[in-house]
């Protein structure tokens, strides 16, 4: 038999389907149908430092500190962590809040930076400062407007760590409410989770959100922090876990106890800048990591690329439909069971929806991954 253009596009769908298959179920099934034990220890097994850069995050922190100090982490009776807050050169009245729970909290030590580090843009060195300034070797990482799960936030995220896994690799969705770019933005957020999350419980992790990450200081100290990246205004957390992340020192911890909650952007707009922010550190990742999220989204552009001329070659047809209809069962089905396991149950009825809308977002966004990258971040 010949070989026709007609049946060498519909050989080219196929591969596409088959290569998204692939990740579908040799990646994101490993989410999907993961189960996180719910037990705890009765008692903490070694002390944390929780580090908190803010900067004008008056309001975030008067609200949200105290749940932080507040955690339920002890040992013998006592609390066994740290809240480290960096107040980075902050104009409202951080400074002031801090010193007044100080008072109440005697396991609240802030760091108040008065120079800002002209050379190191972004969080890294307020961090770096904070990382430095605690007392403790297992930190946690997030972020001023973020809201804990619950008051077993800090044992879970601990719970990850052992003599061998020196990285915990948390969830932190947004809040939801009634608005089209909230689902926008949780969707995409929640799309991203499934791919980290995913590839780190294949023994590939390549990246961390800094909103509820937790590693050893160690780690932090043998890479000498930032450094190989402390030009890149992004990066404080998925460069750094990309650096230093292997698959035998990464955990991922996933229970709703874990999460923590923060607000997302009010417009498109606004969250069209903070996104392409964030894709413009990809370019800096693992060769074979690059490699392997470019696959994913090349192979999943050409999917529905070569879908509709597909459709056009009658005798192709019912081959075309079948093999569509397998992908989206699939692809549906898997997504369906990471929304349960991520608790996102309010956007399973979206999912074929962003499938398609996936492939605008990615096509919009190709200058900032491979090309464009922002200069700040305040």
């Amino acid at each position: 038999m010949s070989i026709t253009p007609d049946l060498l596009l519909c050989a080219v769908f196929g591969l596409f389907t088959l290569i998204q298959l692939f990740y579908d179920l040799f990646f994101f099934a490993r989410l999907a149908f993961y189960h996180q034990k719910e037990e705890l220890p009765e008692e903490a097994r070694f002390p944390v430092s929780i580090i908190v850069s803010a900067f004008n995050e008056e309001a975030n922190l008067r609200k949200n500190l105290p749940l932080l100090l507040e955690q339920t982490y002890q040992k013998n009776g006592r609390r066994y962590f740290e809240v480290v807050v960096v107040n980075d050169n902050s104009e409202d009245d951080t400074f002031y809040l801090l010193n007044q729970l100080q008072e109440q909290y005697p396991h609240l030590h802030a760091v108040n930076l008065t120079q800002e580090a002209k050379l190191i843009p972004g969080k890294k060195f307020p961090l770096s400062m904070g990382i430095k300034s605690a007392r403790f070797e297992h930190l946690l990482l997030t972020d001023a407007d973020c809201i804990p799960a619950s008051t077993h936030w800090l044992a879970r995220m601990a719970s990850g760590f052992s003599e061998s896994k020196k990285i915990v690799l948390g969830y932190s969705p947004y809040n939801k409410n009634k608005t089209a770019v909230n689902k926008y933005i949780r969707f995409e957020t929640l799309h991203s989770a499934i791919q980290y999350l995913s590839y780190a419980l294949a023994g590939m992790p390549y990246m961390g959100v800094g909103r509820n990450l937790a590693y050893r200081k160690e780690l932090f100290m043998q890479v000498k922090g930032f450094s190989s990246h402390h030009h890149i205004v992004s990066g404080d957390d998925d460069l750094f876990i990309n650096q230093v992340a292997t698959a035998n020192n990464t955990k991922v911890v996933i229970h709703e106890e874990a999460f923590t909650f923060s607000e997302p952007k009010k417009t498109f707009e606004e969250w069209k800048y903070q996104k392409r922010r964030h894709l413009s550190t990809g370019k800096f990742y693992k060769q074979k990591h690059k490699l392997s999220l470019g696959l994913y989204a090349m192979s999943h552009f050409f999917f529905w690329i070569s879908l509709i001329p597909c459709f056009f070659f009658y005798h192709f047809i019912f081959i075309t439909a079948g093999i569509f209809l397998l992908r989206m069962m699939v692809h549906f089905f898997i997504f369906y069971r990471c929304c349960r396991v991520l608790k996102e149950n309010d956007l399973i009825k979206w999912i074929l929806y962003f499938d398609l809308w996936q492939l605008i977002y990615n096509i919009r966004n190709i200058p900032y991954v491979f090309f464009k990258t922002h200069k700040s971040w305040k």
